[in-house]
């Protein structure tokens, strides 16, 4: 084989190991691919709905309340939850009569699209945690029901951004067998 050729097929493999390096780095670093497993978060993200979030959205700022985060379920981190920050450090939460209360001032949810069933709290978040709800709250296995009822900001995995769509049925021939 003559340099030349040899020369191209190494610089080949050198642009297909630094891409794949790179979309290793992304993944791993930069964004998590998420699949929603439940419909605690609708209307707001649908059963099955695909999210991207970025892993490095808080590097710079601290979560707000209203972000949409995904972290390890406090009871048993081997599995990941996606909730709304609803309770911020510092603050108390309380559910009375429909509604959440912080600090005593009835908070405003535009994206809830029904009130809570039962009363709950008053909870005084930890410094360095968060509460957290689902947007379907009439399912949503979240702070009010579980043992260790607040996120911690260090066990925050990434901010929610982007829904993308499933194209997994632009694959199938609809004339395939079952």
């Amino acid at each position: 084989m003559n340099n030349k050729i040899v020369k191209e097929i190494i610089s080949w493999i050198v642009v297909i190991a630094v891409a794949f390096g790179l979309v290793t780095f992304i993944n791993k670093v930069v964004i998590l691919r998420v699949e929603v497993p439940s419909g605690s978060m609708e209307n707001t993200i649908m059963t099955g709905d695909k999210v991207i979030t970025l892993r490095l959205a808080y590097a710079f700022h601290n979560p707000k309340r209203g972000d949409v985060i995904v972290f390890p379920f406090p009871d048993n981190e081997e599995v990941d939850y996606i909730k709304r920050i609803i309770g911020l450090p510092g603050e108390t939460v309380e559910g009375k009569e429909g509604y959440v209360y912080i600090n005593g001032k009835k908070l405003i949810e535009d994206y809830v699209t029904s009130m809570i069933d039962d009363d709950f709290g008053p909870y005084v978040v930890p410094e360095d945690s968060y509460f957290m709800m689902g947007d379907n709250r009439d399912i949503s296995e979240d702070s009010r029901y579980w043992n260790n009822k607040f996120v911690k900001r260090s066990k925050i995995i990434g901010k929610a951004e982007l829904k993308y769509p499933d194209l997994s049925w632009f694959k199938k021939n609809k004339y395939d067998l079952e």
